[in-house]
């Protein structure tokens, strides 16, 4: 017997619907170093659009960068660029003193570094840039560091983009890549909390990280529909994000990736790595 059509409203349809908007899904990857395994690529890499390979100073190390963009080649997702501060013993997230003469010049080592394996592999040229941790603070807060980042990416990889903080915390990032002719493509975090002023929630203080699945996904849905978050303190938050960052150190981070996939396709969204 035919099946009468479905009736069911573009919130719960389960295929991608051109007129919906479509959004990268990346996540920080290649974080291991030597012997110690951080992430789980593997299993993360089939959900995603795009990816940000840790490059040496915050994470990663030579072999592992080069495992990691293979990987991503079978996948075919997009690889970017993971620069950090020089912090292995931190991971990247203490903000330690650096000028932005030491800053342009880690990022475009960093940078260099990475482009040099995409090239030696045969895989295309670097997609994007996104800063790590402590630096991405940074360069929502100093327009000296946001500078410094703009510059490096202007005279390393003058095609790539830099990954921005969606919303109007990001306005400086935006600033300073207009000024070296940078692009820019915004991003947001469904597994990170919120404050008021769309920065995000320092880490340790109450609703700061997500790590259930289906609330991630629900999160990643409502920025990409409504361009907006909830914050650690009920407010609402503005973002309107391009693409979305998952991390892939979290506990569980294949898992929060496929509930995202799965709720993408429930609510006729288009996963695409941007260009």
């Amino acid at each position: 017997m035919p099946r009468t059509p479905s009736r069911t409203p573009s919130r719960t349809k389960a295929r991608p619907d051109a007129s919906e908007p479509a959004f990268d899904l990346n996540a920080d990857a290649g974080e291991s170093y030597g012997p110690w395994r951080m992430g789980e690529d593997e299993a993360l890499f089939p959900h995603l659009t795009s990816v940000n390979v840790a490059c040496g100073f915050h994470a990663g190390d030579p072999l592992t960068m080069v495992r990691t963009v293979r990987l991503a080649a079978e996948h075919g997702v997009a690889v970017g660029a993971h620069p950090g501060l020089p912090d292995l013993l931190g991971f990247g997230r203490r903000d330690l003193a650096i000028d932005p003469s030491e800053l342009h010049a880690a990022v475009v080592v960093q940078i260099g570094a990475l482009s040099a394996v995409l090239r030696a592999e045969g895989t295309g040229d670097l997609h994007h840039v996104k800063p790590h941790g402590a630096l991405h603070h940074r360069m929502v807060r100093d327009e000296d560091a946001a500078d410094a980042v703009a510059r490096a990416i202007a005279g390393a990889a003058p095609d790539a983009r830099l990954v921005t903080l969606a919303g109007p915390a990001g306005d400086g990032m935006r600033s300073a890549a207009a000024r070296h002719d940078v692009r820019t493509v915004d991003e947001a975090f469904p597994d990170r909390g919120y404050l008021t002023d769309g920065r995000l929630a320092p880490r340790g203080t109450d609703g700061a990280l997500w790590t259930d699945p289906e609330a991630v996904a629900a999160r990643a849905v409502r920025m990409v529909r409504d361009g907006t978050v909830e914050t650690v303190d009920g407010g609402v938050a503005e973002v309107r994000p391009d693409t979305l960052c998952l991390h892939g150190d979290h506990p569980g981070a294949a898992a929060i990736a496929q509930a995202v996939r799965a709720a993408a396709q429930a609510h006729g969204l288009r996963l695409a790595a941007y260009a």
